[in-house]
């Protein structure tokens, strides 16, 4: 299904954290005295920094004891919790538990810190005792979607398994599959107003709705007046003190012989009966009022209500159109589905406007608006819901108003281009570079996949993102930086509108490899970018290296271009032309880092390229040219993987190199070093699938980082002081897919890691 997309431009190519300090400007004394974290590592603490949300958010939940108490799970592998009703987030560190997109966690409730959860990384059911801080094993069970109590026996618990669903009468310890109910898990209620004793439970799937009269030991299909077999949706609420049990369940919306079918539906008589619960003022159009529209027909792919008011009713639908009444949002009703009125205008262009400002809308003044990926309400609180896509809505009064839970603008500031924000924690962007501005200490920039570029001019505690007027024209993705180290405010960029290079998503072929991209320059310290084209292809621009020894004004630039080689520049970057003699093979150009060490060798990475479900044994390597590109020679002929990812080179020596790499056949993978300029190399370090790549310590010798990426089952920071001899792991580093190890040259305590999916985070160095 199509996302309905801002007219002029849409922000997104793709559906697409450790402690959080509460300051997001420095660490805090208790850190600094190395005081242990929540993850349960006791070593270092650790800050995440840049722009917040960005990223696919789904499977939320919210606290019936604590309304206050949420969790998300996002795309990129972190899970994430908030204990201040979205105002601040913290990653559940990666050790602890992994994000599961397709199964919505358990709040217990009675004690809002107990909470189950499925475990990404294992797909097994996990168990938190304090509210988030320390995960374990719950049995040896894999919970499929969805983890549920009953609310007035927490003994009793339901989960989707596999095709069907599963009981648990003792606290998840044991589970036992449960014959009838099939396909794909939804959801399950209780019915509060019949006996504990003879509890009657409702369970629905993507096949339909059961009931079990029994406490659930034998279950019964309840499906009589829904028009369909598929179910996308369900939720029921059940009030003791009324009497009242309604249950709500979505269908797909189908357009028949001119009339709206589908959509939501509600049973009063516990199942027995459905009807259609699509009443006044909600969306039931029948074609497309524009180009932006999701589609012909709104779906409703939520649907939400509590046992405190089970007549108040939310549906969540995907649009017929941008503008209002057409658009995206969330459906209220007070009378079980009789009457409804529309509660979210995400966009201020909207006269209906009711949403806070992010920077996304901010910066100009316009919201992307897609369907919804995950909704979640408060059983104790109805007025309280959450609304996720790549951002994180949510409304405390019933939807008259709505604030962004994924971001906070900084004190002072105004919702305009520019304006700067705070990072609350929930954080889900993809980092390629950290850089301190060498004029000027306080400016900072992260390069970004899908976000492009941000800058800070407060030393990282505040980040704007690029306005729209003054942008590179591949405006997905930043991948590297250059500083003219004579001028101030003057930088090359290299671009692209494809992204995730080097990463699985390109190399297995998810994203393609073809996409525009370039060289821009900026003068005024990244405010705005102007594109430089000549001689150059518009294909992806993955790195850009400056000469310094070159004469200001005529600075010779190098930049890569993934599928073609790398081109040279000895104007300032005027005009370029193409320096690839000997460079990869025919069958694979795809050349993604260059580094020019200060002795004038250059360096070219081509990663990998597959064909017929194969690596290619062709072009990929590590090259070095002493001659400014003229010619190639390839050096890493002792390394057996045909997956390079990254690498370093000693600023001491141009002899002593760092290559990481991912398994291609085997165990292949591994950090590997030479010492003699590439005619014998050494394993050093295996610790994952996929090493991403070694960083040298500028200003502490014989330090060198490592990282892992792509789903690291341990630690994926690692440091050695000894040159690479040995390792140790830096285990309380939150993410789990670390990529690169930045630095301040003014600060050499601190270090910065850019990762894949979990923004920036800041920690001590050692």
């Amino acid at each position: 299904m199509a996302r309905a997309v801002c007219p002029l431009r849409s922000l997104w190519s793709r559906v697409a954290l450790g402690l959080l300090a509460l300051a997001l400007v420095a660490f805090s004394p208790a850190c600094q005295a190395g005081a242990k974290s929540q993850a349960g590592f006791p070593t270092y603490q650790w800050e995440p920094i840049g722009l917040s949300g960005g990223g696919g958010m789904f499977s939320p939940a919210i606290s019936p004891v604590d309304p206050d108490l949420m969790m998300i799970n996002c795309d990129m592998s972190g899970a994430y919790l908030t204990h201040d009703g979205g105002r601040h987030w913290t990653m559940i560190h990666h050790q602890q538990l992994q994000s599961n997109t397709r199964c919505r966690p358990g709040f217990h409730p009675r004690d809002a810190k107990v909470i189950y959860a499925s475990d990404g990384g294992t797909g097994r059911l996990k168990v938190s005792r304090d509210g988030g801080e320390h995960w374990s094993f719950s049995g040896d069970f894999y919970p499929s979607s969805v983890v549920a109590f009953d609310p007035d026996n927490p003994l009793v618990m339901f989960a989707g398994s596999g095709g069907g669903i599963a009981i648990s009468r003792d606290g998840g310890g044991h589970w036992t599959n449960c014959a009838g109910p099939a396909g794909r898990t939804l959801g399950f209620a209780a019915d509060r107003t019949s006996p504990k004793t003879a509890r009657v439970f409702f369970a629905a799937t993507n096949q339909g709705v059961w009931r079990s009269d029994d406490g659930g030991t034998t279950w019964t299909a309840r499906t009589a007046g829904l028009p369909a077999a598929e179910i996308t949706s369900f939720m029921g609420g059940s009030n003791k003190g009324s009497g009242l049990t309604m249950l709500y369940c979505t269908v797909p919306s189908v357009s028949q012989n001119g009339t709206f079918t589908g959509g939501v539906f509600r049973s009063r008589d516990r199942g027995e009966h459905w009807e259609w619960a699509m009443g006044n003022g909600i969306n039931k159009e029948l074609q497309r009022y524009d180009e932006w529209a999701d589609g012909e027909i709104a779906h409703y792919p939520f649907v939400l209500t509590t046992d405190t008011r089970p007549l108040t009713v939310y549906a969540f639908n995907t649009s017929t159109g941008f503008w209002p009444p057409h658009n995206p949002g969330v459906y209220r009703s007070e009378d079980g589905g009789d009457n409804w009125r529309r509660t979210m205008f995400l966009d201020p262009r909207f006269p209906e406007f009711n949403c806070g400002y992010d920077w996304v809308s901010a910066t100009q003044h316009r919201a992307d608006q897609g369907g919804a990926f995950g909704a979640a309400i408060a059983n104790s609180d109805p007025e309280r819901v959450m609304r996720l896509e790549n951002l994180c809505f949510i409304t405390v009064n019933g939807g008259r108003t709505w604030e962004p839970a994924h971001t906070i603008m900084a004190q002072g500031q105004k919702p305009e281009p520019n304006s700067a924000w705070l990072c609350n924690g929930l954080v889900v962007t993809t980092t390629w570079h950290y850089y301190v501005d060498p004029f000027q200490r306080n400016r900072h920039y992260i390069c970004y996949t899908d976000l492009g570029f941000a800058r800070s001019l407060d030393a990282g505690k505040t980040w704007s993102w690029w306005a729209q007027e003054g942008r590179a024209p591949w405006g997905n993705t930043t991948y590297e930086l250059a500083f003219d180290p004579q001028t101030p405010g003057k930088m090359w960029g290299a671009f692209s509108n494809l992204h995730d290079i080097p990463n699985y998503n390109i190399i297995g072929g998810a994203h393609g490899s073809q996409a525009p991209g370039g060289v821009a320059l900026s003068t005024d310290y990244g405010a705005t970018w102007a594109p430089v084209k000549s001689g150059l292809p518009n294909k992806a621009c993955t790195s850009i290296v400056l000469d310094p020894r070159s004469r200001r004004g005529a600075r010779t630039l190098y930049a890569a271009f993934f599928d073609d080689g790398v081109y040279r520049s000895t104007d300032d970057g005027k005009t370029w032309a193409k320096r690839s003699e000997g460079l990869g093979a025919p069958q694979n150009t795809r050349v993604y880092r260059l580094i020019l060490h200060k002795d004038g060798t250059l360096f070219a990475l081509i990663t990998a390229k597959r064909a017929n479900r194969a690596f290619l044994q062709e072009g990929v390597g590590l090259y070095r040219s002493r001659d400014g590109g003229g010619s190639w020679q390839r050096i890493s002929a002792g390394i057996e993987s045909l997956w390079f990812k990254d690498f370093a080179v000693d600023p001491k020596s141009s002899k002593v190199i760092f290559v990481g790499a991912a398994n291609t056949g085997g165990e292949n993978g591994g950090l590997y070093r030479t010492a003699d300029g590439g005619e014998t190399w050494k394993r050093v370090l295996k610790e994952g699938n996929e090493h991403f790549g070694a960083y040298f310590h500028p200003a502490r010798p014989g330090w060198v980082y490592a990282t892992l990426t792509e789903g690291c089952p341990g630690p994926s920071l690692w440091l050695s002081t000894d040159g690479g001899e040995t390792w140790k792991a830096l285990e309380n580093f939150p993410f789990d897919n670390a990529q690169r190890v930045e630095f301040d040259p003014a600060d050499p305590d601190t270090i910065c890691v850019t990762t894949f999916g979990g923004s920036i985070w800041r920690g001590r160095a050692g």
